[in-house]
């Protein structure tokens, strides 16, 4: 079955033109010009993923993503944006976005972001056979161990985090960030793999993407009078530990 994207893009030669790619790739879509339409499609029927323009007219992109995450949809969100600035990333992924893509944007760049995110989704929403009680997978999902590193604990089957007993709340990147730090604590992990493991595909040394989720992660786990626990290592990338 071909996977379904909803849409929402008031310009409309964009809206044409990446429905019309998207459309070509395999994908079935749903198009709409504005937040509020945006949201009666994803009511009326859960997409795959959504792709969503940041400057919109009724509801903008940022007030789309806080309404269906404040829902309890947790369908993957990939935005478009023509703000560059850091702090308006960050405004994405704290509405609760798990990607973006700055204008003018190449095609292929998202069809490898909506690959990636597709590719998640199915890693940890496994089928309800999968995880019928009593089978073995969610036997072995019960039996999976929580993981810990320097004052960190993780749940990776419940996708929930702790430092020390303050919960931590996560977006889906952000959570696969910090399980990954953590269940390598104290190995320098490089650039391109970051990229390879939560994303699927590596955007290239120009890329602010993997510095602007790290930035965030920290601003979420950093607390007074702790250390700092994700270190950058100059020109090589990120590892956990506290220094």
């Amino acid at each position: 079955m071909p996977r379904t994207v909803l849409l929402a893009e008031d310009d409309r030669a964009i809206r044409h033109a990446l429905e019309r790619a998207l459309t070509l790739e395999g994908y079935r879509v749903t198009a709409v010009a504005d937040g509020v339409e945006a949201l009666a499609q994803a009511h009326r029927g859960r997409p795959d993923v959504l792709v969503l323009d940041v400057m919109m007219p009724g509801a903008d992109g940022l007030q789309v993503c806080r309404a269906l995450r404040a829902e309890g949809d947790s369908t993957p969100i990939l935005m478009l944006t023509a703000l560059v600035e850091t702090a308006d990333r960050i405004a994405g992924l704290d509405a609760g976005a798990d990607d973006y893509v700055v204008k003018p944007f190449d095609v292929e760049e998202v069809f490898a972001r909506l690959r990636a995110l597709l590719r998640r989704t199915d890693r940890t929403e496994p089928d309800a056979a999968a995880g019928a009680p009593g089978s073995d997978a969610a036997d072995a999902e019960r039996a999976a161990p929580e993981l810990t590193a320097e004052g960190l604990r993780v749940d990776p089957q419940a996708r929930r985090a702790w430092r020390g007993g303050r919960e931590l709340e996560l977006t889906r990147t952000e959570f696969e960030l910090l399980e990954l730090l953590v269940r390598n604590a104290g190995i320098v992990l490089d650039h391109s793999t970051i990229y390879d493991r939560i994303w699927g595909y590596d955007f290239g040394p120009g890329s602010k993407n993997l510095a602007v989720y790290v930035g965030y992660l920290r601003r979420k786990l950093d607390q007074p009078g702790a250390p700092q626990l994700i270190q950058t290592v100059r020109g090589v990338g990120y590892v956990l530990r506290a220094d």
